[in-house]
């Protein structure tokens, strides 16, 4: 019998890794991605730092949100950026393990697939890197940490300018705006301890009901007035409060977090948004730790972006996960 995240599964394309054919051996992402099919190639356990990537290509969870749909079509527009840039660390391995699809709006299948994917690559000791698609791939991406990690306390970094935390749908079926209050709830449901931290919140992309939603899960944040006011040192402690208290950490981090001059290719476009150089210092400092198992990027949605403005964006902060991620220690 196949198994059932199989139906969801699509090989990786090794056509969407090239470069300039004068590239020296060994310089750029499209030299050194190999390629992981998961139904023919099992992962073996890594002994150095090993990254893999994944895509989710999915806009249901949009869809359901209201949000204008695309980021189904990001895992690629990224990877195709990600190609050309330099690899720099020659201490890693990487890897593009396929993607996760949803082409018949069954979203919960496609988070739960995405979640086995990710699962069969912690266990191996493989950082994954999701590519999104909707934030509803937190949800998924979740499951996938749970299984292998369900009793090490977790912390969550999300960088972005919503919460995510509305209810489901009367139908009890989840959206992207929903993945962390599931998140919470399957916590309280297990009577784990919820550390839920918020970098770059918008008073104004928020509603009132959502902001007493974040208080009574007591959701930590550093607001978007913060970063752009350079409280510096209040995001550091900040950050080094969530590396000391949590033995794991899961970042992710929504492209509308970025204002609309950096990322005009997202589903929500925020005009007051951060800028990139509001967020990669904080990247850098938490993925220096060594406790981070997993990262992801949401949202990026290749049809409303300008120049590959966005795309080339959310590919430079994949080589800031890769080239600041520390390997000691490592929390396997």
């Amino acid at each position: 019998m196949p198994m059932r995240w199989s139906m969801r599964y699509l090989a990786p394309d090794p056509t969407q890794w090239r470069g300039r054919a004068d590239t020296p051996p060994d310089s750029c992402f499209f030299q050194a991605v190999h390629m992981l099919n998961l139904l023919e190639d099992p992962p073996v356990e890594a002994i150095r730092p090993t990254f893999a990537i994944v895509g989710f290509r999915c806009d249901e969870g949009i869809r359901r949100n209201h949000g204008r749909i695309g980021a189904a079509e990001g895992p690629t527009a990224i990877r195709h950026a990600l190609a050309r840039l330099p690899l720099q660390k020659k201490t890693a391995d990487c890897f593009d393990a396929g993607n996760i699809i949803c082409t018949d709006g069954d979203l919960e299948a496609s988070q739960h697939a995405l979640g086995e994917v990710i699962a069969i690559l912690l266990q191996q000791k493989i950082n994954p890197i999701v590519l999104g698609g909707g934030h509803e791939l937190a949800w998924g991406h979740y499951q996938g940490i749970t299984q292998v990690f369900p009793k090490k306390n977790l912390g969550i970094i999300n960088f972005g300018s919503h919460f995510n935390m509305r209810a489901k749908l009367p139908n009890n079926q989840g959206t992207s705006g929903s993945a962390f209050l599931q998140i919470a709830e399957a916590h309280k449901a297990e009577s784990r301890r919820f550390d839920y931290n918020c970098i770059g919140i918008q008073h104004a992309a928020n509603i009132g009901q959502l902001h007493q939603t974040a208080k009574r899960h007591d959701v930590k944040i550093i607001w978007a007035d913060e970063l752009h006011q350079g409280q510096l040192e209040k995001v550091v402690d900040f950050i080094d409060r969530i590396i000391d208290q949590n033995e794991i950490i899961y970042l992710s981090l929504c492209m509308d977090v970025f204002s609309a001059a950096f990322a005009p290719g997202v589903s929500a476009i925020q005009v007051l948004g951060v800028s990139p150089w509001h967020i990669i210092p904080l990247i850098r400092q938490v993925a220096a730790s060594g406790k981070i198992i997993c990262y992801d990027i949401a949202e990026m949605s290749p049809r409303y972006d300008f120049d590959h403005h966005t795309s080339k964006l959310a590919a430079n902060l994949i080589y800031e996960f890769i080239h600041h991620h520390n390997e000691h220690p490592r929390p396997w």
